[in-house]
């Protein structure tokens, strides 16, 4: 095989892979909005009261305040305690919970 039919072979086959790839379509992954899972400032946009857009939720957790995750994870989620002991939950409502005053 000579070098300039090897290249041939190389640039085709390249070719071959790139062409299939654009033809697959690519599934985008639904997503929901997850009440209560935010650390403090790295919420998704109109949380609701005590904060006007993407990241100003001022408390972890903040009841109110929403993050994007994969679709059918949101209430499985698992969150650390409050500071008094209780266990925190994620919910697909917002919350009344951890709202700043």
């Amino acid at each position: 095989m000579t070098a300039t039919t090897s290249r041939l072979a190389l640039g085709a086959t390249l070719a071959c892979a790139i062409g299939a790839m654009a033809t697959t379509p690519v599934q985008a992954q639904e997503m929901e909005k997850c009440f209560g899972v935010s650390p403090a400032g790295q919420n998704d946009c109109a949380a609701g009261p005590g904060t006007t857009c993407a990241g100003t939720s001022t408390v972890d957790y903040q009841g109110n305040a929403w993050t994007l995750v994969p679709a059918g994870t949101c209430l499985s989620m698992e969150l650390p305690a409050a500071e008094d002991g209780s266990a925190r939950a994620a919910s697909l409502e917002p919350l009344s919970r951890d709202i700043p005053a």
